[in-house]
């Protein structure tokens, strides 16, 4: 199931705010079991949510969350310190256990496609439909085990890490919440007025991103994507790159927005996952404003056990270096998604080695801004194009060298996609992503926020702007969120 369905958005999440409220009310008397009884419909709710698509996925996901506490109750009684040898164990067979399978469902097939190529065996492919959200579940569950096993947080209860690995806002794409923060929350959270009206707004702004911007310029790289092979013109090649850096942006930030909201209408804080990214002035900054969830658990559980910064300048970039090779490997198993992690890697580790340097820090902040999103912009293409053919033919379409352009067999050119509409979304795409931090907009975003007149012009504001989405939705195929895949 996905947010951006009249079923969901109408259904799904009225009854289950209905649902929890009336638990929470009815508990008051008993705050301890109210908690309780409330994470247990929490948890029934994600369960139905999670298996909407396929009704089996419930029993997995009930069998991987039983395996997970198990794991961290083991981990509990190996040992005390940390460093004890058999805790060590549990906890290293523990997260072997879950790569382990995140590695059999979501890589098998790419280990043994590349092994049957390169040294001409022929192991047989798997089958095995990849779980929904694998890559983010698995990801959690190491938090978990990790946390527990450091003793950063105690282990929970099995309703705790149902909740904590199954809770439907952040279950399939996140954000990666790790257990130390999410376990405070398992009781004594309540979701004030300001907390509830903060998260239904994140709620219809996350909305508004995902199905007027991210929708609108999806459906025209749809409509160009076919061409790509067989010739488009130089303007329609930049305009498809152009679209899917916005398409992605907004797509995945609309995404966290939903989510985000959702866990506070529930009494759930998660931090910030997007801090307008396409203001950055490096490749670093980026990744510090990109998928923050991501970057903060790679620096928990990766680059800081690896060493960090700690054991010298070489051991740093090697280390800064596997970060974003696995990070590249995360996203998908496919050539392309390897390349593009370590397209950002090579940059970070260019800008660690430059960043005190005098010539380095002597260059306009416009130009290294201007550096980076050429970097972001062109690394994209490599994200979206898993056919290194399709992406090379595509990238001499933006220089206007490709063979079929050569022939003259461009089908349709710019004009035919790039519509007033489009033109007016482009705009308020670009606003959004650039500006919207910039000190007048906070000003702006104050007085709504502490004037009653501006607040209701806010609301109003917000409710038009859902309206409009709705209308969007109901107008539109749908398009699933990108990170679904992932």
């Amino acid at each position: 199931m996905a947010f951006t369905t009249v079923f969901f958005l109408f259904a799904v999440l009225p009854a289950s705010v209905a649902g929890y409220y009336f638990i929470k009310l009815v508990g008051n008397r008993n705050e301890k079991w109210g908690d309780r009884i409330g994470n247990l419909f929490l948890v029934l709710v994600s369960l139905c949510f999670y298996g909407w698509a396929r009704l089996e996925g419930i029993a997995l996901l009930s069998i991987y969350v039983l395996g997970v506490w198990l794991a961290g109750k083991g981990i509990c009684r190996l040992g005390k310190e940390e460093k004890h040898k058999w805790k060590v164990y549990g906890m290293t067979l523990s997260i072997l256990a879950v790569t382990g399978i995140l590695i059999w469902y979501k890589y098998y097939n790419f280990i043994a496609e590349n092994l049957n190529h390169f040294f001409g065996i022929s192991l047989a492919m798997s089958r095995w439909i990849v779980p929904l959200g694998i890559s983010f579940i698995t990801f959690t569950a190491i938090s978990y085990l990790v946390d527990v096993f450091r003793g950063d947080a105690e282990a929970g209860s099995l309703l705790d890490v149902f909740l904590y690995l199954s809770f439907f806002p952040k279950v399939i794409s996140g954000p990666i919440v790790q257990w130390k923060d999410f376990q405070k929350q398992t009781v004594h959270r309540q979701a004030d007025e300001n907390a509830f009206l903060d998260g239904l707004n994140r709620i219809m702004i996350g909305f508004a991103k995902k199905v007027i911007l991210a929708d609108s310029f999806g459906a025209v790289i749809s409509r160009i994507d076919p061409y790509v092979g067989v010739g488009i013109d130089v303007p329609t090649a930049w305009l498809f790159a152009f679209f899917y850096m916005m398409q992605i942006y907004y797509d995945f930030s609309g995404y966290s927005d939903i989510a985000i909201g959702l866990a506070r209408l529930f009494g759930f804080h998660f931090k910030e996952n997007f801090q307008f990214p396409y203001r950055s002035k490096s490749i670093t900054e980026f990744w510090r404003r990109w998928h923050i969830s991501l970057g903060t658990w790679f620096r928990s559980y990766i680059y800081i056990p690896l060493g960090g910064n700690r054991k010298g300048m070489k051991r740093t970039l090697w280390n800064l270096f596997c970060v974003f090779l696995l990070t590249g490997v995360w996203h998908g198993a496919s050539w392309n998604y390897i390349l593009w992690g370590v397209i950002n890697g090579i940059c970070v580790l260019a800008e660690r080695c430059a960043r005190e340097k005098s010539f380095y820090q002597k260059i306009p902040d416009i130009v290294k801004w201007a550096a980076t999103m050429a970097i972001v912009f062109f690394s994209w293409q490599v994200f979206y194009f898993s056919d290194f053919n399709r992406l090379e033919v595509f990238m001499k379409s933006l220089i206007g060298i490709s063979a079929a352009n050569a022939a003259g067999t461009v089908e349709y050119t710019y004009r035919h996609y790039l519509t007033a509409k489009l033109i007016g979304l482009s705009a308020i795409a670009v606003l959004g992503a650039t500006t919207f931090c910039m000190p007048w907009a906070e000003k702006v975003k104050n007085y709504f926020d502490r004037t009653k007149t501006g607040l209701f012009i806010k609301e109003t504001g917000l409710i038009l702007l859902m309206i409009l989405s709705v209308i969007f939705l109901i107008n539109s195929s749908y398009s699933p969120f990108l990170y679904f895949q992932y």
